[in-house]
This record gives C-alpha cells, structure tokens and sequence, in this order.
C-alpha cells in the first residue's frame, strides 16, 4: 500500500463507536495518506506499506487529536477583579447585574481590532495544542454588534490560518444585553436575527449559532427566534443550556436537532429524554462548575442511562472558566462529575467531535477520517485522566503532519 507515514509498534485507542471500552488496538499501526487515515490495525493485520516515512512509536499510546467542543478563545481584556469579588462572595449573577460579566469583557473586546484579538487568543490556542489539542471550536460572543461580532468570528477563522489546528466557529450573537439595548432585549433579538446572522451567514463566518439561555441571558422564546432564523440561513444550533436555573433549555436545543446542549447543572428528566430522541449531545463543562464555585451537578446518572452522549470541554473564557488545559478539563470531570476514565476520554475525542458536527472527519482513528492523532508518553490510557499539572505528550499530528 502506498501512503506518506506509517506510525508502528504502537498501542491505539481507537475511540470507535461500539467498540469495547476504548476501542484498543495492541501492537497496532496507523498509515496515512493526504492527511487522511488509510490504515489501522494490528500489525499481524497490516498489509505490505511503501511509505515515505515510518516511525516507530516504541509502544506509546496514540489516541484521536483532541477534541476542545465549547471555547470562547477570542476576546479583550480579563476579569481577575471579578475572580476577587467571588471571593469576597459576589454570586456571578450580582457581577453580571452591576455591569461585569460578559458586558465588562464586551467593552474590552470592542476596543481591541482584529490583530489583537488575535495576538490574545494565541497563546491560550497554543496551550491547547500544546497538550495534544487538534481541532478547538471558538465562539463569537463579546462583540454584541454587528461589526464587533464580525470582528471576532474573523479573528478566530485567523487562528487557523496562524497554527496548524482545526477551527469551528460559532456566531454567539445572543450571548448578553448590551447596554445600547437596555430594556429591550426583543428589539437585540431582531437585530441579532434580521441584521446579524444574515451578513454572518452571507461571509460564511460561521459553523454554527448559539445562544445563551438564562435569566440573565435570554428567554426560551427569545431563544428559539434565535434558532428559527439559524435554520433560514441553513446553521446548526448549539445552546448554553441550564446552567443556572432550569429554564428547560435543554429540551429547546432537542426540538431545534441542535448539536449539543451546554453546562446543563440544571437540566430535568424531561430535558434529559428530549436530548436522547434528538440526539443531542451534552457537553459539560468542568472548569466553570470549579471556578464558579457551583455545587448543583448535572445529570450524569440520568444521561448516562438515556445514552445521551457526553462531551467535554475547557469552556475557556475570561470570567467563568479561565483555563486552557483539556487534560485538566478531564480531570475535574472524573473528580467532579465522577466520569470514567473511558467517558472523560470519548468525551475529548468522539463525542466532542459529535457536539461540533464533524462525527464524519474526526473523533475517532478509523479510515477515512482526518489524521489528527495525539501520542502519548504513558503506560495506559487512565494516566491522561489521573495526573494533575503533567503533560505526557509526545507528539501531536494535525491532517497527516
């Protein structure tokens, strides 16, 4: 078989939908052809490899390329004044009520153009890759205008060109009031849906549209406006769900087919069986139920029985979940959530891969799908769960390279 890179004498978590438990692979071989997989097997099973490259993995752990599903990468400024008012016991809701928040990193955004936003977004993308990161959705959110809004999706297709990573970019348009729609958030829904996503849409700046559903967010009415015109324009929804308060966001998302529903500390049985028939995926989000403090743990039991799929993500963003580290996002989910070795890890690879709609190219080491792998320096799979502030990655492949 002719191929570019064989990766041999290697253990592989495949990942595979179905397969038992990580889908494991020993002594097995990848090859690789355009950056696509050709090949995975055994080596007994492999056939006769012309390659131009072979590199002997001496035994190490390969997995998928991780997965990071829900980040919002790009923005202005920070909010370690807000991280000392939760200290001090400012609940988030108090801070996003007297004008912090998102708002507080909306005026910072606003005031950064696109290089710089850019430049601040680097080295948080650069962490990720650095712990075996290949493909990072990054949403828009802080701009709340058209044209700040525009900024920043561009800014985050601009990683892309920068690093050799994958970028799914999400419009978040209906992520917070701005102040020049005080008191009116129809009219901000109107222009997030009749002046926003159309010119978004009409550039291609997105992948999907999200909206945060929240008291101190938007109604479940206002909501569904939102996705009603994603549809018109041929988007996929995703939807910060249930985070606070249970405004049965995660049934909205599932009667709208979105591609995953977000936080979901609060989310009901009922919402829990909507996203089981829709096949919407939950993708919970450690980092913020540890930085906020948060003591209302999702559902796990419940969408563990339903078999609604579990995603993963650092949800990295100013003021709720400042961290960049997708090894410690699985750690606190097995600390925190009491997630398994196997589901923190398929909630990284194959079902993050779900929640961004790419099931088709990633997530998994299977023919025909990108070659995006990550390899390990680790004697077994757990060690990538278990340690707190180690980084065992020995080498990272994004597309074949």
């Amino acid at each position: 078989m002719q191929c570019d890179t064989v990766w041999t004498n290697a253990r592989l978590a495949t990942m595979r939908p179905g397969a038992q438990g990580l889908g494991v692979i020993e002594s097995g071989v990848v090859a690789a052809t355009d950056g696509r997989i050709v090949h995975v097997g055994t080596a007994g099973d492999a056939p006769t490899f012309s390659a131009r490259e072979t590199i002997d993995c001496a035994g190490r752990w390969i997995t998928p390329g991780l997965i990071d599903p829900h980040t919002h990468l790009v923005f202005g400024g920070d909010r370690a004044h807000e991280f000392a008012l939760r200290l001090e016991g400012a609940s988030y809701e108090d801070i996003a009520r007297a004008g912090g928040g998102i708002l507080s990193t909306m005026t910072a955004t606003r005031a950064a153009d696109q290089d710089e936003l850019v430049a601040g977004a680097l080295p948080r993308l650069d962490a990720m890759i650095a712990e075996g990161v290949t493909t990072v959705e990054v949403k828009s959110g802080y701009g709340l205008s058209l044209a700040d809004e525009v900024r920043m999706l561009r800014a985050a297709r601009a990683l892309g060109d920068a690093r050799p990573v994958g970028i799914r970019t999400t419009f978040l348009g209906a992520h917070a009031l701005p102040p020049e729609y005080a008191g009116d958030a129809d009219a901000y829904i109107a222009n997030v849906c009749d002046d926003m996503l159309p010119a978004i849409a009409a550039e291609g700046l997105a992948d999907a549209v999200d909206a945060f559903c929240e008291g101190i967010g938007f109604s479940a009415a206002q909501t569904a406006r939102v996705f009603t015109a994603a549809a018109r324009h041929g988007l996929p929804v995703k939807l910060h769900a249930d985070q606070l308060s249970n405004l049965h966001g995660g049934a909205l998302a599932a009667r709208f087919g979105a591609l995953s529903a977000d936080h979901l500390e609060h989310l009901d049985d009922a919402g829990v069986a909507a996203m089981a028939a829709a096949g919407t995926v939950a993708t919970l989000l450690p980092g913020a139920y540890y930085f906020t403090r948060d003591t209302h743990l999702p559902p796990v039991a419940a969408l563990r029985a339903a078999g609604v799929p579990i995603a993963l993500a650092t949800d990295c963003n100013p003021g709720t979940s400042p961290f960049t580290s997708p090894l410690l996002a699985m750690n606190m989910a097995a600390t925190l959530f009491r997630l398994t070795v196997e589901e923190c890890l398929r909630g990284m690879t194959v079902n993050a891969a779900a929640a961004l709609g790419l099931s088709d190219r990633i997530g998994t080491l299977e023919a025909g799908k990108d070659c995006d792998l990550a390899i390990w320096d680790v004697e077994q799979p757990a060690e990538l769960v278990y340690r707190i502030g180690f980084n065992p990655l020995h080498r990272r492949i994004w597309r074949g390279r």
